[in-house]
């Protein structure tokens, strides 16, 4: 990635539950401890947990102006919902991360941009941690764009994650590595 001029951004969404904005707290203060421009902006539906919930983020070499999204590079979207409403926003040529386990690949339209199912709640399940399918989804993600190093996911984890959690930042760690292979396994 060329560290000298860079922008992009990002939406995260889904069902609130599915811990969306966790994901995008995480690449934003992963971004952050990279020593990144970051704004992180989290919007909830009107009721949280099974309502939609969605955040931006946008990472940037310069300072910016804004952390509002309009037409973003990516979108990382858990569910139906999420995908009628944001596939038609993204950039041409920009990357549409679906949850295959939700839904079907075959609900997209959009031919001018890159299309990337996983199944994340299914690998979730496989590897006896179905409340991860998010950390699973980061961890492909992350790994499809390179927009932040590993370890500094990892780091982020204890930072975003309340400390009543700290005892299952091993799992998270885990469940980010085992999205990450499912990327690098693909031909």
């Amino acid at each position: 990635m060329n560290s000298d001029r860079f922008y992009y951004n990002i939406i995260v969404a889904g069902f609130g539950g599915q811990g969306v904005m966790v994901i995008g707290n995480l690449l934003a203060n992963a971004a952050m401890i990279e020593g990144k421009y970051v704004t992180y902006l989290p919007v909830y539906g009107v009721e949280m947990r099974g309502g939609t919930a969605n955040c931006t983020v946008v990472i940037s070499s310069q300072q910016i102006g804004s952390p509002v999204v309009g037409k973003p590079h990516a979108a990382l979207v858990m569910n139906l919902p999420s995908l009628i409403k944001y596939e038609p926003l993204i950039l041409p040529s920009g990357l549409l991360f679906i949850n295959s386990s939700l839904i079907e690949p075959k609900e997209t339209y959009r031919k001018d941009i890159e299309i990337f199912s996983v199944p994340v709640n299914e690998i979730a399940i496989d590897n006896g941690s179905p409340k991860l399918a998010n950390m699973v989804a980061l961890g492909a993600f992350n790994q499809k764009t390179k927009l932040v190093q590993m370890n500094s996911l990892f780091v982020s984890l204890e930072k975003v994650l309340d400390e009543r959690y700290h005892h299952l930042i091993p799992s998270n760690i885990k469940a980010i590595e085992i999205g990450a292979k499912f990327v690098q396994s693909l031909p």
